[in-house]
């Protein structure tokens, strides 16, 4: 039986344009390269190894740094080439949607050191940061090995495949391809749980920001600061020094270091008032912003912003990791702490499994990420064989920024975590009662050294600072005063954190929101075809309000009440996103079923095996669970109790907080069984669907759009080969690359 043209259009590209395995070089630069390739091997196996053989001593947070930039490594060098080269088949003939539909506001073809900025900034929010910092409490060996084999079999795959499949859909969101190649009930529900699901990420996200940067006006000039930067550098691109990317690099970050400079000069300035903002008004213009950012040309604001953010959180983290090797800070947090195995942790309750592979999503795999690499990605990448660089490689750069983020947590002692990531219930508010309570965790730390830590960075008291970030921030301060300054910088390094976390995560709220304009125009286009086209200026405007109105009003009552709006759905957080990665990796797997690809599903399958594993266990756990900390049923019946006895239990200050804290839980139990059902249903489903395709596949149907002649040149990868910069010189191209005039040969 003759195979569906569907089919073979996918599986089987045109042999000049599929990227084929490097051609075999002479032997002694093969030599060379496997020397090499076996050195890094040995540096991430040593690092490794020292790791796993260490019996409770203290051991150098450097160890970590090898282990993982080791396997990272390997796992670019090869596991990627293995998915760009034999089971995707990237074709650098075939033009993307960026070249074929490019119409100067979504659509844009990229250069691809800009878009790798854009799609970092835009995946790496808070989780790479605070995820990891709050896993701390389990050790650092469980979340280093999630995060480090995570991203290498999981998340940086989830990227790089979803965005090749969006890619050859024309930048359809993840969704609408599931509406299109899974069916119309598995698709409804995706669309369903995607959509309802993204909205309480970008309002938690949105929240992390207010917080961060309410009352400080070093943080608000600063950061505001980006955005006048981020226009003129997308003007200087686009109209004044069109693919200057190396002269506008160097023109945004010396303005962006000097906004950051200047940040602190105007905190200390009679302009300190003015940058002085409320949490409410700080919600008004986040609102505005996210509005302005989803409906402006993609090149004008947010790839330059993002870009130009890049440039602080790569560099930041990257001194970060020098800053280890030079000051060679020991890991004082345990391996394995007793609350792994007891699951009664102060920081969150629950099992390590499943709770650590839920604490950490950025970094390791996120679902979120997957709405990137179908939303904005796709609509602005140049060739096809980018999507492993900026798919994988993107993800890899996260996963370091979380490795950090748990020897930030590990460099402190566990004394001083407990007393900041625990709550005040547990702690107390006093120096004293937090010293006697994390003896009680079988940690020391005296009440004078509770009330130096707070004094070195020059807060009043660090006690009960949840959500990680403050962590984070101390472990950037131990590091950067061991190196610069010493104990007299560590203030200065500690609010520099504070500041740049903001800055990290506010790239994801802009990105996620024009991402979930994408999103709801596909949904409203099944409805109304003019939502269809993305450009139409109604849809793109009504679109952009309803999400941005969405997660406003959440974080608009969550900044006004303490147990309402963001705050009520933020248990959801973790699980929420990783059931979304459930969703792009079964999208994933069906694809490359119906494509023919049957041999190379175990790819994005076993990843997908895991994730349903740990998703639906946590998801179960905290529907059907008694223990009060973990279930929100049981927690709920707790304080139902509680109010029919009349009685007042903390955090509720009165009884009608009690009845907050019921309806709270009543709601995040609902919603935790009808997006585990929206979820299982995507997955029969898509069994069903690959079942079908393997059982009859001329019946298969794929919405791939049909292949086209691409007439852009550009390199693969951030750096261009030999090959490469012949083909771009013979094209009179610079290091950019570009169209050319007449046909690929």
């Amino acid at each position: 039986m003759p195979e569906p043209e569907a089919t073979r259009t996918e599986r089987d590209t045109a042999s000049p344009g599929v990227t084929p395995d490097s051609p075999s070089p002479s032997g002694g630069i093969a030599a060379r390269s496997a020397v090499i390739w076996v050195g890094v091997a040995l540096v991430g196996a040593i690092g490794w190894g020292v790791i796993a053989l260490s019996r409770g001593e203290e051991i150098s947070a450097a160890w970590l740094l090898a282990a993982a930039l080791g396997s990272y490594a390997i796992g670019y060098r090869f596991y990627a080439r293995l998915i760009a080269n034999r089971v995707l088949k990237l074709d650098k003939t075939r033009a993307t949607p960026a070249e074929r539909l490019d119409n100067g506001v979504d659509f844009h073809p990229t250069d691809r050191r800009v878009l790798f900025g854009h799609h970092f900034a835009a995946v790496a929010g808070a989780g790479p940061l605070v995820g990891p910092v709050l896993a701390a409490q389990m050790g650092y060996l469980p979340g280093t090995i999630w995060i480090v084999a995570g991203v290498i079999f999981a998340g940086a795959v989830q990227d790089m495949v979803t965005l090749f499949f969006s890619t050859r859909r024309d930048g359809r969101s993840l969704g609408q391809m599931a509406r299109d190649e899974i069916g119309p009930v598995g698709g409804a529900a995706a669309l369903v749980a995607v959509f309802a699901i993204m909205i309480i990420l970008l309002a938690v996200l949105a929240l992390v920001i207010v917080n961060a940067l309410a009352h400080s006006p070093w943080g608000v000039f600063s950061i505001g600061m980006t955005i006048p930067i981020a226009l003129f550098m997308g003007v200087y691109l686009r109209v004044l020094r069109p693919g200057r990317v190396t002269e506008v690099s160097v023109i945004g970050v010396a303005l962006l270091l000097l906004a950051i400079v200047a940040g602190g000069w105007v905190a200390e300035s009679s302009w300190a008032d003015t940058f002085t903002l409320e949490k409410e008004t700080l919600v008004v213009w986040m609102i505005a912003y996210g509005f302005i950012a989803s409906v402006l040309p993609v090149w004008l604001l947010l790839a330059p912003r993002d870009y130009l953010s890049t440039f602080m959180k790569v560099g930041t983290i990257a001194l970060m990791a020098v800053g280890v090797v030079i000051a060679m800070p020991t890991l004082k947090m345990p391996a394995v702490t007793d609350f792994a195995a007891r699951g009664d942790g102060p920081v969150f309750a629950g099992s390590m499994f499943p709770f650590v592979f839920i604490t950490i999503a950025c970094g390791a795999l996120s679902g979120f990420h997957s709405l990137v690499s179908s939303g904005t990605t796709p609509k602005m990448i140049q060739k096809e064989t980018q999507v492993k660089v900026i798919g994988y490689g993107a993800m890899l750069t996260e996963s370091f920024v979380a490795v950090m983020a748990v020897i930030a947590a590990s460099i402190i002692e566990p004394g001083l975590y407990f007393a900041v990531n625990s709550p005040a219930g547990v702690v107390g508010t006093t120096v004293q009662t937090a010293s006697a309570a994390v003896g009680h965790f079988g940690f020391a730390i005296s009440p004078e050294a509770l009330a130096q830590a707070a004094k070195d960075v020059e807060e009043a008291s660090l006690l009960s600072r949840t959500g990680g970030a403050p962590t984070f921030a101390l472990g950037m301060s131990e590091i950067f005063s061991s190196v610069i300054g010493g104990a007299g910088m560590k203030a200065f390094w500690y609010h520099f954190a504070i500041m740049f976390e903001a800055l990290f995560i506010l790239t994801t709220v802009d990105a996620g929101t024009r991402v979930g304009r994408f999103m709801l125009q596909d949904t409203l286009g099944n409805v109304h075809k003019s939502f269809k086209d993305i450009s139409w200026k109604p849809g793109v405007w009504l679109a952009s309000a309803v999400v941005v109105g969405g997660w406003g009003y959440f974080l608009w009552v969550g900044v006004k009440d303490p147990l309402g709006g963001i705050n009520q759905l933020f248990p959801l957080f973790g699980i929420a996103n990783q059931l979304l990665a459930a969703v792009a990796l079964a999208v994933c797997t069906t694809l490359l079923v119906k494509s023919g690809r049957l041999k190379w599903a175990w790819i994005t399958g076993v990843p997908l095996a895991w994730d349903v594993a740990v998703t639906l266990t946590a998801s179960y756990q905290k529907i059907f669970s008694e223990d009060v900390k973990v279930g929100f049923f049981a927690q709920r019946d707790k304080y139902q109790t509680g109010i029919d006895a009349g009685k007042v239990l903390p955090p509720a200050k009165n009884l009608d907080e009690m009845h907050t804290v019921v309806t709270n839980a009543t709601v995040d139990g609902a919603l935790s069984v009808l997006f585990a059902v929206l979820i299982v249903i995507v997955l029969l489903d898509a069994a069903r669907t690959c079942f079908k395709a393997i059982s009859d596949p001329a019946s298969v149907k794929l919405s791939e759009v049909p292949w086209s002649e691409s007439r852009i040149i550009a390199p693969a990868g951030l750096v261009a080969t030999a090959e490469e910069k012949a083909e771009l010189t013979a094209a009179g191209l610079d290091a950019g690359g570009g169209r050319v005039k007449e046909p690929v040969a």
